[in-house]
């Protein structure tokens, strides 16, 4: 069945949304659901916690490469068939992190389990673009952001459920029976929403140039960065957040797992608002404002950890960021995707690598230092959305430059 914008059906739209929801979330579930494991995992392979984090960056470096595989491979042979062969590398990969026996062997299935779970990533903003009018894309990613928000609330909890009562190596057999259950529901619920485009090249070289045409875009570089900056930011913390949480203020794994679910569902709720603000307000407006106060945010952030850090201080400017992180992602990535449609599964691919690519990068500078200190967190935060907002004013600055022209 193929699925095209002039079929305005909403019940179909919102399954459509419910079903790709689902499968952007499979990215961060896998993620935040082992987080509370990370102390056993550290005790099981006796290494540090810190070396543990090593399987995040191997994850995110994974979910980038391949992102930028399944872009032009979506765009040749559509959305729904790559999507299907994605899941099923997932679930054999999930099987591999059950059976690891050290470090070594559950970073390169952790890496498999990224180039799984990427192709979600892609078909879900890559169909959005293909379905929904341009003006409404950022609010049906919006909703995306409602249904994957719901994955770091419940995923530690759930994680740290199962850890303290079975183990941490079947956190990842419960991951891969979600991801088996994602796999009926697309091959059920999902149509195609493009019609396969042959003429696209997969060499690399074409593939390369593709890309950097659309790097290139004016309008695709500066939103994309801006965004990638910021979730870059956002993934500091998450790889932060159980050393932050459990070593520094000493909380227990099922106390770190309600308390991240809180914070996340700061992101959830910035992202719905978000919703109802676009009705009003500009989008460039909304998301040039909200880099600004989150850079007065982390700067405050900094200072607070430059002092004996207090709890609820800590926990507040954190809550207050990821809300306000929440308008962010779903703005900038709609805006970096406006100019494109026929490569909007290259666009998608791109934009999704960009941020996995920052979010790994920082994740990595967050495990070199093993101190029990949020001041390095708080430099990546800061320095991280300083770039983000720049970005923003500097586009911002050229169009009202070009408009009075």
């Amino acid at each position: 069945m193929k699925y095209t914008p002039g079929e305005r059906n909403k019940k179909k739209e919102y399954i459509i949304l419910l079903v790709l929801g689902t499968l952007i979330a499979l990215g961060p579930f896998s993620i935040d659901s082992y987080l509370p494991g990370f102390k056993n995992i550290a005790d099981d392979f006796n290494i540090t916690v810190a070396r543990v984090g090593l399987t995040l960056t191997s994850y995110f470096i994974g979910i980038s490469l391949g992102q930028m595989a399944y872009g032009p491979i979506m765009d040749k042979f559509g959305r729904k068939r790559p999507l299907q062969i994605g899941l099923i590398i997932y679930i054999l990969a999930a099987v591999a992190c059950y059976f690891s026996s050290n470090l070594i062997f559950l970073i390169i299935a952790r890496f498999f389990l990224a180039l799984g779970a990427s192709a979600g990533m892609v078909a879900s903003k890559a169909i959005v673009r293909d379905i929904f009018p341009i003006e409404e894309v950022a609010g049906a990613i919006s909703i995306l952001m409602l249904i994957m928000g719901g994955a770091p609330i419940i995923a530690p909890t759930i994680g740290g459920f199962i850890i303290q009562s079975y183990g941490w190596p079947i956190v990842f057999l419960f991951m891969g029976t979600f991801a088996l259950l994602m796999l009926i529901s697309v091959s059920t619920f999902l149509p195609e929403s493009i019609t396969p485009d042959a003429k696209v090249q997969l060499t690399p070289k074409s593939v390369l140039k593709n890309y950097y045409g659309i790097l290139v875009h004016p309008k695709f570089m500066n939103f994309a960065f801006a965004g990638s900056f910021a979730i870059g930011a956002m993934f500091a913390y998450i790889s932060s957040a159980p050393k932050l949480f459990m070593n520094i203020f000493d909380l227990s794994q099922s106390e770190f797992g309600i308390l991240f679910g809180i914070n996340a569902g700061g992101l959830i709720l910035g992202s719905q608002i978000n919703r109802f603000v676009l009705k009003k307000f500009n989008i460039l407006q909304i998301t040039l404002v909200n880099s600004i106060i989150l850079v007065i945010l982390s700067l405050l952030f900094l200072i607070a950890g430059m002092f004996q850090p207090n709890f609820y201080i800590i926990v507040t400017l954190i809550f207050i960021i990821l809300f306000l992180l929440g308008f962010q992602n779903p703005n900038t990535t709609a805006l970096s995707l406006t100019p494109f449609t026929k490569r909007a599964g290259r666009a998608s691919a791109l934009i999704g690598s960009m941020k996995m690519i920052l979010g790994a990068l920082a994740s990595f500078v967050v495990s070199l230092f093993h101190s029990d200190s949020i001041i390095p967190l708080a430099i990546i935060l800061l320095v991280s959305l300083i770039i983000s907002s720049l970005l923003l004013i500097q586009y911002a600055a050229k169009n009202k430059k070009q408009q009075e022209v």
